[in-house]
Parts: C-alpha cells; sequence; structure tokens
C-alpha cells in the first residue's frame, strides 16, 4: 500500500498533512469517539478513503493514541501542583533515577526537563494538600534534590490536549 507521505520530504521529524488530514486530525482530536461514517461526513471523504488516511496517520505515528479525558474533580482528584525541581547533581545517573521516581508516581502527570535555573517542572493531580504532601514525601524517598517548591493551581481557565492545527 502506498502511503500519503511516500514522496514528501520529511523535515526534522515531521511530516506535511494536507487540508483533509487536517480536518481530520481536528476532528479526532475533539472526539476520538466520533463513528467512522460520523468522521468522513464530517471531513467529506467516503468511508474507506477517510479510514485509509487514518490508518496512515497513526502508521506514521501523527496520531499517538486514542484516550478518553476523565474529570479529576470527580474522582477526588481536585488539586492541579506544578513542581519546580532544581537537581540535586547534574549527572546522568541522577538524571535516570529521576525519571524513574516521577514515572512510578502515578500522581504526577507531565515531566518536563527546562532551561533556565529551574531544572524541571512537573505537573500532578492530588486530593488536597495532605495529598500532595504524601505525594512530596514519596519523591524525596526516591531521589535526593536541591530545591523542590511547589504552586497550586486556583483556577482552570483553559486545559486542553487539543494541537493547534
Amino acid at each position: 500500500m502506498l502511503s500519503l507521505w511516500e514522496n514528501v520530504p520529511h523535515i526534522w521529524g515531521m511530516i506535511e498533512i494536507d487540508d483533509i488530514d487536517r480536518r481530520i486530525l481536528r476532528n479526532v482530536q475533539a472526539n476520538s469517539d466520533l463513528s467512522l461514517d460520523a468522521l468522513s461526513a464530517e471531513v467529506g471523504l467516503s468511508r474507506n478513503a477517510c479510514w485509509r488516511r487514518l490508518k496512515q496517520l497513526q502508521q506514521a505515528g501523527v496520531i499517538k493514541r486514542r484516550v478518553a479525558l476523565l474529570d479529576a474533580g470527580k474522582l477526588g482528584l481536585g488539586l492541579t501542583v506544578f513542581i519546580q525541581v532544581r537537581a540535586a547533581t547534574h549527572t546522568a545517573d541522577w538524571s535516570t533515577d529521576f525519571a524513574r521516581a516521577a514515572r512510578a508516581l502515578p500522581e504526577i502527570q507531565a515531566v518536563y526537563r527546562m532551561s533556565g535555573d529551574l531544572d524541571y517542572l512537573l505537573r500532578a493531580r492530588v486530593k488536597d494538600m495532605v495529598g500532595y504532601d504524601a505525594l512530596y514525601q514519596k519523591l524525596i524517598k526516591r531521589v535526593s534534590m536541591a530545591d523542590v517548591s511547589a504552586s497550586f493551581v486556583m483556577e482552570d481557565i483553559k486545559d486542553t490536549t487539543e494541537l493547534p492545527i
């Protein structure tokens, strides 16, 4: 089977996509539960053509996976915390240990290695301040850090997983 992008140059790991691909991606981002028939109608393709494009977007890694977005508050995880970390040392072993510790804690949703004064920024969801303290205690038991501070979200003004395509 020929790929839509077989003869398209790949620049910096990106692939070029056309307007139909963009419409598919916008619709799938907004609602991954759309039936193939509904998606086809939305993007103006036949069912088979839409299915082929969708599969090629998945095979190319543009669509990484489909997930359900849960309401954290309704599940008792109403506090979002941004945790700023400064590394105890700047070694490969410390980085590996820190990554392993962060991945092992399900409360931690995202970990970013940063430029500038801050080494890492973590986003976590917990029930409350007691839940944050429990997370903090688990984290410092697993890896030593030079400095840890936290900021607590008071209001979610915008929180989306949708990319601007």
